[in-house]
């Protein structure tokens, strides 16, 4: 039976990639960490002796401590946040338990700064509005997007220290048969089925060559028509969030369901 302010993996895997997705904090010391050094996605390190000070930033938000076995730190660093009020749990069997369970997780040398800028051209439509999806819902929720000229990417990248992706010349970006939504998923080292999944639709609805998926359809007609909405491109990414989440929503738990119409009419007129 779970212990009282636990989560399990199976609990959390629930969780990673939503909207609703718990603020992670990684308290394994340094010696540990650097045996395995990965995070499991949107998760921070942080010293478990001065848990405390992130208190004031956590306030009306729910927090996961992950440590390496969900052992005395993580139950020491939950009982101090739960003396000021935060509503915080601890992972069950902490990151062995969740390595064990093949959850997903991230490169930690190829994190960037937390709440860092990203930059990419303006007027999006498919990739870059789905690269935010990922950096947000994956690596960082606290992410900030730039959109500006496409001449211009590379130098505000490099005057405003910058990521840019989805443009020529930088690292994360098209390459032959992928999209910049692949870029990201293979720098971060990020694989679960549901994103692999994603990715085969957005690669065809971003016109890769040779992609081929029949949802993309209704993806790109979707994305063009948010785009006809919205002249501010910040907005039309906020507007745009729900329809990723939905679309992971089908690739993790819906992929194989189906609707048939006639099938429900003939049951709806046999009961009258």
């Amino acid at each position: 039976m779970t212990a009282p302010n636990t989560l399990t993996t199976a609990q959390l895997m629930r969780l990673i990639g939503t909207p609703t997705a718990p603020v992670l904090i990684d308290i394994c010391i340094d010696e540990d960490f650097a045996e395995d050094p990965r995070l499991i996605p949107t998760s921070f390190r942080h010293p478990f002796r001065t848990i405390e000070t992130l208190v004031p930033a956590l306030r009306d938000r729910k927090v996961i401590i992950v440590c390496q076995k969900g052992k005395k730190l993580s139950q020491g660093a939950m009982a101090l946040l739960r003396s000021h009020g935060i509503d915080a749990e601890l992972l069950e069997g902490g990151i062995f338990a969740w390595r064990d369970a093949r959850g997903p997780r991230v490169r930690a040398d190829a994190l960037p700064k937390r709440g860092g800028l990203w930059v990419t051209r303006h007027r999006p439509k498919i990739d870059r509005i789905a690269c935010p999806w990922l950096i947000r819902r994956f690596i960082d929720p606290d992410a900030r997007f730039l959109y500006v000229g496409p001449s211009e990417v590379l130098a505000v990248a490099e005057k405003f220290d910058a990521i840019p992706f989805d443009v020529e010349g930088a690292a994360l970006s098209h390459a032959k048969d992928t999209c910049s939504f692949d870029a990201l998923l293979a720098h971060f080292d990020i694989s679960t089925p549901a994103l692999a999944t994603m990715a085969d639709v957005i690669r065809a609805a971003d016109g890769t060559p040779h992609a081929v998926a029949p949802k993309a359809a209704g993806l790109l007609a979707i994305s063009l028509g948010l785009s006809r909405m919205y002249k501010d491109d910040l907005e039309q990414l906020d507007a745009a969030m729900p329809i990723y989440d939905a679309l992971y929503r089908w690739a993790r738990d819906a992929k194989g369901e189906t609707h048939d119409w006639d099938a429900h009419a003939g049951k709806v007129a046999g009961n009258v």
